[in-house]
């Protein structure tokens, strides 16, 4: 999904965004919850939290990845992992900085990092979540918690996780995209 257009501004930038979410959002990934619906409510939880701008937005965008790949919905269940943290983060970086960026690529790693620090943390995740933790490496080993605690963005990026963790409620109301544009639209690093 290559834009002719690069957007050039933060509302080009936001509306880019968007476009992609109304056009892929539909998307499931093994939970009951659309990937737009899912997006939308960790970023309200967050919101709500009172957690700061650039963890609403990661928390927002920390699938993102997953809108842009064209391996299908059931890549999981396929035994492919399509490391959309990853992709997304690389995709975000354009625009964001490290404080939206790096807690969407360490998402993922938060979640092997939470089975290993806290006890019953892989008992409470989903299904979906625990067949994807194998693909993404399996539990953390010591050598690689510690490794990963040093990162500046750990913390961020294991909030956003928890947010993660908890957006997938197929009843949860949330605001539409457009109410997170002014929030998006300010973290917008540079001119595209």
């Amino acid at each position: 999904m290559s834009n002719p257009n690069p957007p050039v501004t933060a509302a080009e930038v936001v509306s880019d965004l968007f476009q992609t979410f109304r056009e892929q959002g539909h998307r499931s990934y093994g939970e009951n919850v659309t990937e737009l619906q899912h997006a939308l409510q960790c970023a309200t939880l967050a919101q709500l939290a009172g957690q700061s701008p650039e963890i609403v937005a990661a928390c927002l965008l920390h699938d993102y990845g997953h809108l842009v790949h064209d391996l299908g919905e059931d890549i999981a269940e396929r035994g492919v992992d399509a490391r959309h943290e990853h992709v997304g983060a690389n995709r975000l970086a354009r625009w964001f900085g490290p404080e939206v960026v790096e807690p969407v690529r360490l998402h993922a790693a938060s979640k092997r990092y939470l089975c290993w620090k806290e006890a019953g943390y892989l008992a409470g995740l989903s299904e979906a979540s625990v067949r994807s933790l194998g693909l993404q490496g399996g539990v953390m080993t010591d050598e690689e918690a510690r490794e990963f605690e040093q990162h500046p963005q750990y913390a961020p990026a294991v909030a956003v996780r928890r947010y993660d963790d908890l957006g997938k409620d197929p009843n949860r109301a949330t605001p539409d995209l457009e109410a997170f544009r002014p929030l998006l639209e300010s973290l917008v690093r540079r001119e595209a």
